[in-house]
């Protein structure tokens, strides 16, 4: 890459802004995947028979099985909302700083 170009880009404000969005809500979106994972350890841990009690009486399912679906599910939907906001926000915003440091 051109030193100039590289220059241009990492002067741009909107470059700033994108670097800072883009680690904010990795942050955020990390901070919750966390907060519900070791939520998950944490209750298993200091009380474990509360998540093998069944769901309803005589029924085979443990409240653990849909809280497990839950923390797969939410990984899946935390990655869903990360590429959303990529995809529309942060790439239209890395096409306006390519688009300045061509000028």
């Amino acid at each position: 890459m051109n030193e100039d170009v590289l220059i241009k880009v990492q002067s741009n404000p909107k470059f700033k802004e994108l670097v800072r969005k883009k680690t904010s809500l990795g942050w955020q979106l990390s901070l919750v995947m966390l907060v519900i994972y070791y939520g998950f350890i944490l209750v298993l841990a200091f009380n474990p028979h509360s998540l093998g009690a069944p769901i309803a009486q005589g029924s085979v399912i443990t409240i653990g099985i849909p809280i497990g679906i839950f923390i797969i599910v939410s990984a899946f939907l935390l990655t869903g909302i990360y590429v959303r906001k990529a995809n529309s926000e942060f790439d239209a915003l890395n096409q306006q700083i390519v688009e300045e440091a061509r000028k």
